[in-house]
């Protein structure tokens, strides 16, 4: 598999998808993608100097012009040793619901959101992106979609803020090779590596309405 790539590599079930810019500053650049306008991508600018550089990864002030009103409550650090690993899809339901802001620190991933909200016009329509840390994007993941990543290189490690706290009881799950969702995986995963959790999720048609399209807009 290619390691390494910085381009956004954007999928969705229906083809190809368009980045168009909502915001932008000194600090970053927030962009939505067509079709799937409640994801944001964020990449923050890196100011560089002889010492290295300086990054605001975070501002409310800027999420909130673009109508991201999550506030984060926990940051989660995951390393995966082996390329080929993949951790999804998840999401948790009621009031342990999460938005997600995720970025990976060290190494590559291929980052999924899937949109599970019964009744939205893109219900079970995907994004994927490249995060790496060479490329400082970030994927927004609001509540209502599930989330997962397989990494690209060995070692890597993945930074992400959450709008609730872990809850087990409220953890749920997508398959991840759910042919509904038809995730093109990076080529080579062909025997991913996958926790005894996520080899047993359900199938997206079989999951209750935990996230109406009318409660959860985009």
């Amino acid at each position: 598999m290619a390691a390494r790539n910085p381009c956004p590599g954007v999928r969705s079930r229906r083809g190809r998808g368009r980045w168009y810019r909502i915001w932008t500053n000194n600090s970053m650049d927030i962009t939505a993608i067509e079709g799937l306008p409640a994801v944001r991508a964020i990449l923050p600018s890196r100011h560089r100097d002889a010492r290295g550089f300086f990054s605001e990864v975070w501002r409310d002030d800027a999420m909130q012009r673009v109508g991201i009103d999550a506030r984060f409550v926990q940051e989660n650090h995951a390393l995966s040793y082996a390329a080929g690993t993949i951790r999804g899809l998840h999401f948790q339901i009621g009031k342990a619901a999460q938005a997600k802001l995720v970025r990976c620190c060290r190494g590559s991933m291929f980052d999924v959101a899937v949109d599970i909200r019964r009744g939205s016009p893109s219900f079970g329509r995907h994004v994927a992106v490249i995060l790496s840390d060479e490329n400082p994007k970030q994927l927004y993941v609001p509540v209502g979609f599930a989330h997962g990543y397989c990494t690209l290189e060995p070692d890597t490690e993945v930074l992400y803020k959450v709008s609730a706290y872990y809850d087990r009881d409220a953890e749920r799950g997508v398959a991840w090779n759910d042919p509904d969702i038809a995730i093109t995986w990076p080529a080579g995963v062909r025997e991913p590596i996958l926790a005894a959790k996520d080899r047993c999720f359900p199938r997206l048609a079989d999951l209750p309405d935990f996230f109406p399209f009318a409660q959860f807009p985009d």
